[in-house]
């Protein structure tokens, strides 16, 4: 009797040792290929949010950065140009970004949410060229009617300093204006929203 009970409880703790290490053995087979199913960092890091630092742009100057493999323009505008994007609204082909890609936040003539500041993703609608950045007005090779904009050089799209596409030019519509909040008033995150209150 007593070698029966011996025999039972050595069986009952085999067991549950052989258990414990297969539980064991099984988590550290699964985890290597666990975690090749998750993205790499660099994936991560190429759709990550980007930050900003806006204190240092001078009014007029147009900085670039990268998000999600994708130009992305950041402008300081200054009062003049703001007054001049009210009088292109019968140039443009959709003035009220109806039909762009924007924040619900930049839905508005300046499609900003500080007027001085504008925020694009810098390729064209068209077929994804980049515009260049041509703030002179009027001149020779776009003519008296150009008050400043982007010009994309691959079909002759024109775009005002708000990002809104002209009439009759191969772009259907405003440039994208990518989600984004500011931080701080001189610093700004490109691929985040503002939080709704």
């Amino acid at each position: 009797m007593i070698n029966e009970s011996v025999d039972k409880s050595k069986r009952q703790f085999l067991t549950t040792a052989l258990t414990v290490v297969g539980a064991v053995g099984t988590g550290y087979l699964a985890v290597p290929f666990l975690s090749q199913m998750q993205p790499s960092v660099k994936a991560m890091a190429a759709g990550a949010p980007v930050e900003v630092d806006i204190s240092k742009i001078e009014v007029g100057q147009l900085i670039r950065v990268a998000w999600r493999g994708k130009p992305v323009w950041v402008l300081q505008r200054s009062p003049e140009i703001l007054a001049t994007l009210t009088t292109l609204d019968g140039q443009l082909s959709d003035p009220q970004s109806n039909e762009s890609s924007q924040p619900e936040s930049s839905k508005n003539s300046a499609r900003s949410m500080k007027p001085e500041i504008f925020v694009a993703v810098g390729l064209c609608t068209h077929l994804g060229c980049s515009p260049t950045f041509r703030p002179e007005v009027a001149p020779h090779d776009l003519g008296a009617d150009w008050k400043g904009g982007f010009f994309c050089p691959c079909h002759g799209s024109w775009f005002d300093l708000a990002g809104r596409v002209y009439k009759g030019v191969p772009a259907p519509t405003n440039l994208e204006v990518p989600p984004y909040r500011y931080i701080t008033d001189t610093q700004i995150i490109i691929g985040e929203e503002e939080k709704a209150a």
